[in-house]
């Protein structure tokens, strides 16, 4: 069992930075100031003992643990300076016990005996158990071995397993010590940081498999619709942002789209927004629609919100099986887009627009019908496809801006994934760079 640590520990000095202004002197003759009892410690306000003297980084600027069964008699540690000829602060310790309340935030390196006794184990049982206790007492601190001369391989099988260094006692120096410990603590930092960017990788990784899983797959198995998407976050480096969107077949033929949008950008907006699709998909299995499923949606939110002042607005559309005719219900939504041969794109009538989830209990959303033809392609997408900037004004692209760039682009040819493509970069393009909301879009088309 590892040594228990009295209480919770900041970020070591060796890993924090403060010996970055550290570097031997060779030679000195100073005395280095030693702190070897633990009477020399004092209770602070909070119970803990703190040492007497004054916050020591700002007098010197490396603080070394010794832990040594005899360090009264055997006074290995030769005396060392800094840069700036301050001296090097060393605390000693009899045994891990005392280690453990020596060992506070300002302490840089702990120099180890490897002769040590280790609680619990004995001598031949295994020769570096005294280390593996100070390794799991101090595992973001950086460790010099200290072993017999001649017993270079136990320093480094030490090495092996965990120290930064190891030296002979025989061979000390100021010198040496002085360059060992900095070595050791600017490894340590080291090794630190490249884990923690490895932790960092690693966790961005696991969040965009997460935030990939939890994108959406149209049901669309058995329909003659063609279905094409873009979706683009406003948050850096998230795959994932407060819109969403879904498409799924039921059983009788009617093919159901939805799209909707989280007020705000960040994680907690982006969960919701699953929350509400994922919802969405099973009340629209289980054979709700319009009214009675947008009522239920808003049961979904105002239950799952984190702020009572967070609200969705939400676009439903289900296209009847003969794919001529749909029924529309809109909830603070921007309206559909519907373009067809010969005829000029056109948004479908918002007249009967609901409020969106959220803002006001017991609202309701009537449900329109829509004639499509036997030819179209209908557009649903979020505000941040059209609140983009046009130029260097304060324009904005707006619904009738958007209109009138399909309705070129459709003339063009452009259909499915070309058309969202081309619409999206334009609008990027007139916005002078990239959109700051999030960005979600969709098409249907029908072909006979």
């Amino acid at each position: 069992m590892p040594v228990p640590i009295p209480r919770q520990r900041a970020i070591p000095a060796a890993e924090s930075g403060q010996a970055q202004a550290a570097s031997p002197r060779a030679g000195s003759a100073e005395e280095p100031v030693k702190d070897t009892s633990p009477e020399g410690r004092a209770p602070d306000a909070a119970g803990n003992t703190t040492d007497k003297v004054e916050n020591h980084t700002a007098h010197t600027n490396l603080t070394l643990l010794l832990i040594e069964d005899d360090p009264a008699g055997s006074p290995i540690v030769p005396d060392m300076l800094d840069q700036a000829g301050k001296p090097i602060r060393v605390r000693t310790a009899r045994n891990l016990t005392e280690a453990g309340r020596l060992l506070t935030d300002d302490v840089h390196c702990i120099l180890l005996d490897l002769a040590l006794p280790a609680p619990g184990h004995s001598d031949s049982e295994d020769e570096l158990a005294v280390l593996k206790h100070v390794l799991e007492l101090a595992p973001r601190h950086a460790v010099l071995a200290l072993t017999a001369s001649g017993d270079a391989e136990r320093g480094a099988e030490a090495v092996r397993v965990g120290a930064q260094d190891y030296l002979f006692r025989d061979e000390l120096d100021s010198r040496l010590l002085s360059r060992a410990i900095r070595y050791a603590v600017e490894r340590k930092r080291s090794e630190s940081a490249e884990r923690r960017l490895a932790e960092g990788r690693l966790r961005a990784q696991e969040n965009r498999r997460l935030e990939r899983g939890l994108l959406p797959t149209p049901l669309l198995e058995g329909s003659s619709l063609r279905f094409a998407a873009r979706y683009r976050p406003g948050r850096s480096r998230a795959l994932l942002g407060g819109d969403f969107y879904d498409v799924v077949r039921t059983p009788d033929g009617t093919v159901h789209a939805m799209i909707g949008d989280v007020c705000g950008h960040g994680p907690d907006e982006a969960a919701l927004g699953v929350e509400l699709r994922i919802a969405w998909r099973a009340l629209t299995l289980a054979g709700l629609c319009g009214d009675q499923l947008l009522g239920t949606l808003q049961q979904v939110l105002e239950h799952e919100r984190a702020d009572d002042e967070i609200f969705a607005t939400l676009c439903t559309v289900d296209i009847a099986p003969d794919g001529r005719r749909a029924g529309l219900c809109l909830a603070g939504h921007p309206s559909p887009l519907l373009a067809r041969p010969g005829k000029p794109a056109r948004l479908l009538p918002y007249d009967n627009n609901g409020p969106a989830l959220g803002l006001l209990p017991g609202a309701r959303w009537p449900r329109m019908q829509v004639e499509l033809g036997a030819e179209w392609s209908l557009m649903l997408y979020t505000d941040g496809l059209i609140e983009g900037h046009i130029g260097q004004g304060r324009e904005r692209l707006g619904q009738d801006g958007m209109t009138e760039m399909v309705r070129r682009q459709f003339a063009e040819g452009l259909r499915g994934e070309q058309l969202l493509r081309a619409a999206v970069n334009e609008v990027r393009e007139l916005n002078g760079g990239e959109l700051t909301d999030d960005v979600a879009v969709l098409l249907l088309d029908r072909v006979p």
